[in-house]
């Protein structure tokens, strides 16, 4: 290709002027502007990246799922946020400012005596990263218009793939004066890859920054030269796009699907594909429930800056429900907070007005502390199933503090509970709970090995003012703890441990119990590991027995303290080696007792793993701690981990390459009576995500379960084919043979559309819940906003060439 030296200053102004009229939001200098960069949630210690006025809140989102914990609260959501973009900004140089040379390559280039410049044969300009194609470019210097002949082809590379990405196809154009605005003809814009617009004729104003395409079609559907009908489109007799305000404006819009026209408007604006957040309406979602018949929501969203948003959303069910739900979200330069509420009246309970309201704050204080704020409230537990609010059957209302360093944490909390369930009457049930815990780490210089040092505060009251029922309790804590590990000769692994732990109580309203109670337990452990490794054929085995003796001080059979803190105890290989398997401080186990266990692990060079865990407990004594009624020392069923011998723990695990993932835990005593088994599955692969469970327990007085519990959960989605993802969830009942929850989703996605569908079914009844069946539909277009990618592939339009 022939470079053209001749009038080389005059044709790099000209190229320069003629790429800022054709290029939307080009400025001097690029701005730093972190694309998806998005700050972690407001649980974790690490420091809180933002800009130089704080961070900003993430696009709208529908909230994620909730954090269930193991008192039955559930977290309320806390938004996601982004960091917010600076002001700070790359200045460019002498050659980048208006007026900077470009890069011309072309086959011939001339200036004729006439002061016009003309570039001809393969006209390539570069110019600040914007590449422009053409066949021939004419610049006036004495009128400073200039004319270009197509096909013209106007990118920016560097934008490929990113929502400010555009492309400009056009036949023929032609530049005023200014060097700014324009009109180009027969063509064709494209917006992040996503919008395109065609027309007969497009006019740029007000220095570039306004386009407008009149007798223009637009869609974001692929559409094929042999088969010209998209799936949908809208024609319009002229759409404006705004790049300042990032705005699509239609003047007499009609929507057609399929080619055949549907609705028609006088107006409509909409956001172009760059959009995060912008106010206006959401897409709206129709749901049909057995119980309020079928209704709409029609979500509208309102920016308040970049810091703030509310969302309003009516909700209207065939004169069966008025609902107006709210959400406001803020975020700080420190923090975050969400608030979601909502207030219905309908004829499932007539006149009453129910309601709901759930809030969520986190912030960062000095030093790496965390303060966290929740707020819980709601007419009942059936009014957050109608309307499918949460599962939750106890609020909790309150406030956090924590902050946790790489030797030291200290955690705090203090709220109060609601419960929502029938067989917990509020009065006996705690109400008013406060935690403080306080820890640190560290290795003495003498003796080695690894100290801590704990403190803990626990305090809770009930409304009830009677004996017994009304039991208030408060506890202070403080335990030290001191391990050394060591190699010894023959490969063993031998390791010693001690603590002490001392506990001192207030007790009211329980006659039982004395008013102050003081007690200490230490604790002396010695442990013997024997890890056994063999490498044969890219195979390796790895086999390790450990031995675990530990002591500490026998107790009575009635305890000095009631236990409100370890009522339900887990056995498994997690604390199959721990000095004390209760959850709280209230119970400990005494006495001896040995912890025996093997372990077996196979890694084979195909990626694949097996391994196998066993274990037992032996004790010289029955552990009182596990006694299940401690007026009648006649009656013992101490669950798995009572009597002498506990039952046998038996833990199986396969990971594999192709993402399945197999768990089994089973806990049996020497009849091979199983008491527990657990089993879960999980396998991820691009086109199937399955996840299922199995549990399976004994009836337990001890735990409050007088019936055995046999439930399967499932829940899973795959790929039925291209653009087609299914989703399925169940729990199943197998002790009341019947389902729980049911529920089937069908979404469809191609470059263009996404339509969801769902349909749920929940079989559990009470004196306040009913079963519900709901069905929710969700359509939404592409191309206006940026959208989050889905599950699964992209059905997209192939056009046969």
């Amino acid at each position: 290709m022939a470079r053209g030296h001749r009038g080389r200053k005059t044709a790099k102004t000209a190229s320069a002027a003629l790429l800022a009229v054709l290029l939307p939001g080009m400025a001097p200098g690029q701005s730093l502007t972190p694309e998806g960069q998005t700050l972690p949630v407001y649980n974790q210690p690490d420091e809180v990246p933002q800009g130089p006025d704080g961070p900003a809140l993430a696009p709208t989102e529908s909230p994620d799922g909730t954090a269930r914990f193991a008192d039955g609260t559930e977290a309320s959501h806390t938004p996601s946020l982004a960091a917010r973009p600076g002001s700070l900004r790359i200045a460019g140089g002498d050659g980048e400012g208006a007026g900077s040379p470009a890069t011309l390559l072309a086959d011939q280039v001339t200036l004729g005596a006439d002061n016009r410049l003309t570039a001809s044969g393969g006209v390539v300009i570069w110019y600040r990263g914007a590449r422009l194609i053409a066949s021939r470019v004419v610049y006036d210097n004495a009128s400073g218009t200039a004319v270009i002949e197509g096909p013209i082809h106007l990118t920016e590379p560097a934008r490929a793939g990113t929502p400010q990405e555009t492309i400009l196809i056009a036949d023929s154009a032609q530049l005023d004066p200014n060097m700014q605005d324009g009109i180009l003809r027969g063509a064709r814009l494209v917006l992040a890859r996503e919008m395109q617009m065609a027309a007969r004729e497009m006019r740029r104003s007000e220095n570039g920054a306004v386009t407008r395409l009149d007798n223009v079609v637009a869609s974001s559907c692929q559409i094929c030269a042999e088969n010209p009908i998209p799936l949908w489109e809208i024609r319009a007799r002229a759409i404006t796009h705004d790049a300042r305000t990032q705005k699509l404006h239609f003047d007499r819009p009609q929507f057609r699907a399929l080619g055949l026209p549907i609705a028609s408007l006088p107006w409509l604006t909409a956001p172009d594909p760059s959009v995060e957040r912008m106010t206006g309406f959401l897409r709206p979602q129709f749901r049909t429930t057995s119980g309020l018949g079928f209704g709409i929501k029609l979500p509208y969203f309102v920016t308040l800056g970049d810091h703030a948003d509310v969302t309003l959303t009516p909700y209207v069910a065939l004169s069966r429900t008025r609902t107006l739900e709210l959400r406001y979200r803020q975020a700080f330069s420190n923090g975050a907070m969400e608030w979601n509420g909502a207030i219905s009246r309908d004829d499932i309970e007539e006149g009453e007005t129910r309601g709901y309201l759930f809030g969520g704050a986190r912030f960062e204080l000095p030093r790496g502390y965390m303060l966290g704020l929740q707020i819980q409230m709601a007419s009942n537990r059936a009014y957050l199933l109608d309307y499918d609010i949460s599962n939750a059957d106890r609020l909790w209302s309150g406030l956090t503090l924590d902050r946790v360093r790489r030797d030291r944490m200290m955690m705090a909390r203090i709220g109060n509970y609601e419960s929502l369930r029938e067989d917990e009457p509020e009065e006996v049930t705690p109400s008013v709970v406060a935690d403080a815990l306080w820890k640190r780490r560290w290795t003495p210089d003498r003796i080695g090995g690894i100290a801590s040092l704990e403190w803990s505060l626990h305090a809770h009251r009930r409304a009830s003012s009677t004996d017994h029922d009304g039991r208030d309790m408060a506890r202070g804590s403080v335990a030290l703890d001191w391990y050394r590990s060591a190699i010894l000769p023959g490969g063993l692994v031998g390791a010693v441990e001690t603590r002490l732990d001392a506990d001192f109580y207030r007790i009211n309203q329980d006659s039982d119990y004395e008013d102050w109670v003081m007690r200490t337990d230490p604790v002396l452990a010695a442990e013997l590991r024997w890890p056994l490794a063999r490498h044969s054929g890219g195979v390796t085995h790895i086999v390790e027995p450990v031995a675990q003796l530990v002591w500490s001080p026998e107790r009575d059979a009635e305890d000095k303290v009631p236990n409100e803190d370890s009522r339900l105890i887990e056995f498994d290989e997690g604390n199959l080696f721990a000095l004390n398997r209760f959850p709280g401080w209230d119970a400990r186990e005494s006495g001896w007792r040995a912890n025996l266990g093997i372990g077996w692990t196979r890694i084979d060079p195909a990626g694949w793993s097996i391994g196998l865990t066993a274990g037992r407990v032996f004790r010289n004594k029955a552990d009182p701690a596990f006694e299940n009624d401690p007026a009648d020392p006649a009656f013992w069923d101490g669950g798995p981990l009572g009597g002498k011998r506990s039952d046998w723990l038996v833990s199986a695990t396969y990971q594999g390459m192709n993402g399945l993932a197999l768990v089994n835990r089973a806990l049996f005593d020497d009849g091979f009576s199983i008491s527990r088994n657990e089993l879960r599955l999980g396998w991820f692969q691009p086109g199937l995500q399955v996840s299922a469970g199995y549990l399976w327990l004994d009836s337990d007085e001890g735990e409050s379960r007088p019936e055995d519990v046999s439930e399967l959960t499932m829940a899973g989605g795959w790929q039925v084919a291209p653009g087609w993802w299914a989703t399925t969830e169940t729990r199943y009942d197998f002790t009341a043979d019947r389902a729980q929850k049911a529920q089937l989703g069908l979404e469809y996605r191609n470059e263009c559309i996404t339509v969801e569908m769902s349909v749920e079914r929940r079989f559990t009844s009470s004196d306040e819940v009913r079963p519900d069946t709901r069905f929710d539909l969700g359509i939404r277009l592409g191309g206006f906003g940026q959208q989050k990618p889905g599950p699964g592939t992209v059905a997209r339009r192939a056009c046969l060439r």
